[in-house]
């Protein structure tokens, strides 16, 4: 159960705030105040996942938990214990992140005796500590943890050495930990390669860079399974490159067949390179713009009209919304006509490519795009939200708001989207209507607008003028004084109270 408590805890303290921290602290000294070493190394575990957090602990321990007078007993009864002969792996953590340095100094001393690699971030974060007599012991026994056993220490340090490098005392721990990534043998760096933050895979991968340690083949298997976006296109920037040089047509091939659209572009360009314009010219359709672009410049080279053959695939049996984007990007204002056909075309993804399309040649014709904001896909309705919003004030006044009291959640957001180009009134009311809206979602982003226009009116910021006083009629100002009863539940005392007295100000102004 409680280690149940802790893990709880953590979640809640990961989302930040002062009181989550607060609690976690406190679980955690409970535990360390218990002769439970097991339950103290698995809240170590815990804590440890997420290196931000035990930076947060300490830094927020010190400020509240540690100076209650309610601990302030079993406090001192773990800091004694930093005497006895054996020490708890929690009782020492927790003493790290104590404000007397004499305790950290103590503390640090008795992670360096118990050695375990549940006790690195703690100890990673005392080599950027303020006080000397604490940061050197702790960078002294850092490097020689790391260079005796890189193995077992280097996963557990490098999480929190990376977490500290923009810190003012934070070098030193990220040099320690490059150096030993530099030295470890290859099954490490693979283990610490392949797992953690985004940050941590990228140091591993650049090291292994430079070192001249990757194989083509290790780059393309980086290429194709990253999630994360840099580190895939270094990836697979550094494979194209190499089959580039030395003319491997078959793993640009593979590249440019990945449904990462950076990988397929990268290769691509190594297609063209190798002079293969007429195969890159084949990706004219492709659902990525940079990927059409790079065909483009292909089929110029090869002599083959883009142009017309977007043409020729709109008007085809089978259009594809990539085609759809490459005929918008190369065509002009008077070829709009080919796109209005494709409104009414049965399958979604094309309508949606075709108000797209004509939205990014500026040619939407609110007649009949009109129509689609009562579409059956939501995707349609959203691009013809999109497109109709510079010209929401030519559409009919009552439209956005039968949208509005719409049943479906994308009708409701499109007609609330509309009215957002409407004058402060007409907002308000809108904003009001949101607020109570039985879909989550819109009901946050109602209240939220609604708090922004009640706060600027009431308050002139730096970014904003005062609003205008609310021009409404007496029925208008009824009618929004209904709609914010309704909503104070929902909004809060503050903001009912800010705009009831904006709504009294329209009063004595009228």
């Amino acid at each position: 159960m409680a280690l149940a408590a802790i893990v709880a805890a953590a979640r809640r303290a990961v989302g930040g705030g002062r009181e989550p921290l607060d609690d976690l602290a406190s679980l955690l000294t409970d535990v360390a105040a218990t002769d439970d070493s097991d339950l103290g190394r698995a809240a170590l575990a815990v804590i440890a996942e997420s290196p931000r957090l035990t930076a947060w602990l300490d830094n927020s321990a010190r400020q509240t938990v540690w100076h209650r007078p309610s601990r302030s007993s079993q406090l001192n009864q773990l800091i004694k214990r930093l005497h006895q002969p054996t020490v708890a792996p929690l009782v020492a953590a927790l003493a790290s992140i104590h404000s007397d340095g004499h305790v950290r100094e103590r503390a640090v001393r008795v992670m360096l005796t118990d050695r375990s690699p549940d006790l690195l971030p703690f100890l990673v974060l005392r080599t950027g500590d303020w006080v000397a007599q604490v940061r050197e012991p702790a960078r002294a026994g850092l490097a020689l943890l790391l260079a005796d056993d890189s193995a077992r220490y280097l996963p557990a340090a490098l999480p929190m050495a990376l977490l500290m490098d923009a810190r003012t005392r934070g070098g030193f721990a990220v040099n320690q930990v490059t150096a030993a990534l530099l030295s470890a043998p290859p099954a490490v760096r693979r283990v610490v390669g392949a797992a953690g933050s985004p940050a941590q895979r990228r140091l591993v991968f650049e090291l292994e860079m430079t070192q001249r340690r990757l194989r083509i083949d290790d780059l393309v298997a980086v290429a194709e399974s990253e999630t994360d976006v840099r580190l895939r296109s270094l990836a697979a920037e550094a494979a194209c490159r190499e089959a580039v040089w030395t003319g491997r047509l078959p793993i640009l091939r593979r590249l440019a067949r990945d449904r990462r659209p950076d990988v397929r572009s990268v290769a691509l360009t190594g297609l063209l390179r190798l002079v293969e314009q007429a195969e890159v010219a084949t990706r004219l359709d492709d659902t990525a713009s940079l990927v059409r672009a790079i065909a483009r410049e292909a089929a110029r080279r090869a002599g083959i009209d883009a142009r017309a053959h977007y043409r020729a695939s709109i008007g085809g049996p089978e259009p594809t919304p990539g085609a759809i984007a490459g005929f918008s990007e190369t065509a002009s204002e008077s070829d709009a006509h080919l796109l209005n056909g494709l409104l009414s075309h049965p399958a979604a993804k094309i309508r949606a490519a075709a108000v797209r399309g004509l939205r990014h040649l500026g040619a939407v014709d609110a007649h009949q795009v009109t129509p689609l904001l009562t579409d059956p896909s939501p995707s349609v309705v959203r691009e013809a939200v999109n497109a109709l919003r510079p010209v929401a004030a030519t559409l009919a006044a009552e439209l956005p708001w039968q949208l509005l009291a719409g049943p479906r959640v994308e009708l409701r957001r499109a007609g609330y989207r509309l009215l957002g180009t409407r004058d402060v009134p007409e907002r308000l009311r809108a904003a009001l209507l949101l607020a109570v809206d039985p879909d989550p979602g819109l009901a946050r982003r109602g209240r939220a607008d609604l708090t922004r226009l009640v706060r600027d009116a009431d308050h002139t910021t730096w970014r904003r003028t005062r609003l205008p006083t609310l021009d409404i009629t007496p029925a208008q100002r009824a009618d929004l004084g209904a709609l914010a009863q309704r909503a104070a539940p929902a909004v809060g005392e503050q903001v009912s109270a800010q705009l009831a007295a904006w709504l009294m100000k329209s009063v004595q102004a009228g």
